[in-house]
């Protein structure tokens, strides 16, 4: 007689061999090279989220560990150019992070009341990188609450004192907390509230039994450059297996199982032959072309703006390149209600942005600074590791906190220095230190006034002085 244990054995390898079945390689080489092109702008968002994931929740030794699954990690510290985790790093708003493991039970998320004239948000994040919802100072108000987050199978009651239940359609989901800090003296104030942000599980919260836990997860190391070729698909297999399927991508998920794509299945690259791994390769390299050309032409003109790029399922439509371009350039940004980035990557005259070849501003006339309902800033960034610019003095941003201190001209409009080199003394305070080389500059208003949306406001030009 065979015993139990043997049995589930043969099924579960029954399962896996089906699924890898399922997903073997079956195009021609130039159908594999046309699905690989869909399948990277695609996959890369949801891998660059894993790259996140891990070393936020995953990798307890690492430089970038937060907290683990389902408990949250509170950063009270003003960023710095040591801080790599992820690109373009926002100092306005010290960050909380809650990676989110659903498979088990839904989770509640506490907020506290805060004042009145201070910022905050809660953005949920599916395993797509699409905003799925959000809580706090514009969705949900500043009097605090109780939100349950629940993954896409949970069917159970919803307790009478939650305000409100968030369906994620990934059961691995992330809970990105801001908290607005005023200045270096308020980091105290900025902990005492994320302190009040508490986490727990359903069952913890109405004091019942918990249910069976989850499967345990075997999560893949990231490699090096995991994001820059086919092996781009295995880590991409291994995440879809935490999220339903959508009707909407039923043929595109029948198109990417040809190359061996599909939600659990291993991918196997070793076993390709070199003509299917050079389609798989050309593939990739067209997708990235066509991101580079759009980025050039839509991205740094401003005729595509950061709002495009992030947001919902239904705002992005699944737009794939958007997606791609707001992962790529800047993960996780926010949706367009809740904030706008609006980016200087190239000058007035078309040309990238570069410390070694220009100093430039940026002037703001009389009565025409970015309209927030919150707050703006302007944050420097070095264009190659797309990180924080060091400078002695320790400057990487101007915002609107620091009006008092700037100096205005003489019609009252405001200049501020974007260079390398230290301008004279009486003029530092304008001065938002650049590297000697390619750079960008990402202008935040948080609660933008519709102006901004509607285009009656216009970003002022990075001009090169002469």
């Amino acid at each position: 007689m065979i015993g139990k244990s043997t049995r589930l054995l043969s099924a579960s390898l029954a399962i896996l061999m089906s699924t890898g079945a399922l997903a073997d390689f079956t195009a021609t080489p130039s159908e594999a090279r046309a699905i690989a092109k869909e399948a990277y702008l695609y996959g890369y968002p949801v891998v660059e989220m894993y790259k996140t994931l891990y070393t936020q929740a995953v990798d307890k030794g690492g430089a970038n560990f937060k907290a683990p699954f389902n408990r949250i990690g509170n950063t009270a510290q003003v960023f710095t150019p040591k801080d790599t985790a992820f690109v373009s790093p926002n100092l306005d708003t010290p960050y909380s992070f809650v990676w989110m493991d659903l498979r088990r039970e839904p989770l509640v998320l506490t907020l506290p009341k805060i004042e009145d004239n201070r910022y905050y948000s809660v953005q949920l994040i599916d395993l797509y990188t699409q905003n799925v919802a959000y809580l706090g100072t514009r969705s949900t108000g500043n009097n605090g609450g109780h939100y349950m987050i629940a993954g896409p199978d949970w069917k159970g009651q919803q307790p009478v004192d939650v305000d409100r239940v968030i369906y994620s359609e990934s059961n691995i989901a992330y809970a990105l907390y801001r908290t607005q800090l005023f200045d270096e003296k308020d980091l105290n104030k900025v902990k005492q509230i994320q302190n009040g942000y508490k986490v727990q599980s359903l069952s913890s919260y109405v004091k019942q039994a918990a249910p069976a836990k989850a499967p345990k997860v075997e999560w893949p190391k990231p490699m090096a450059a995991m994001t820059e070729g086919p092996q781009l698909f295995r880590y991409l297999n291994f995440m879809l297996a935490f999220a339903a399927p959508q009707d909407s991508e039923k043929d595109l998920l029948a198109r990417l199982a040809k190359i061996g794509i599909a939600p659990g299945a291993p991918f196997k690259l070793g076993q390709l032959s070199a003509e299917q791994r050079k389609a798989l390769e050309e593939g990739i390299s067209d997708a990235r072309a066509e991101f580079a050309a759009f980025k050039k032409d839509k991205v740094d003109t401003h005729q595509v703006s950061s709002g495009d790029l992030f947001g919902s399922r239904d705002h992005l439509n699944n737009n794939y390149l958007y997606r791609y371009a707001g992962a790529d350039m800047r993960i996780f940004g926010n949706s367009t209600d809740e904030a706008a980035y609006l980016d200087y990557f190239v000058d007035s005259e078309g040309k990238p942005a570069n410390g070694a070849r220009h100093s430039y501003t940026v002037h703001f006339a009389k009565d025409q600074l970015p309209p927030a309902d919150a707050f703006w800033s302007l944050t420097m960034y070095d264009g190659k590791t797309k990180l924080l610019v060091p400078n002695h003095q320790k400057r990487y941003l101007i915002n609107s906190r620091m009006l008092s201190t700037l100096k205005r001209d003489a019609d009252g409009g405001l200049t501020l220095a974007l260079q390398h080199h230290e301008p004279a003394k009486a003029e530092q305070n304008n001065w938002l230190p650049a590297p000697p080389g390619p750079f960008y500059a990402v202008l935040r208003i948080y609660l933008p006034k519709p102006e901004v949306g509607n285009g009656q406001w216009k970003l002022p030009p990075l001009t090169p002085l002469k």
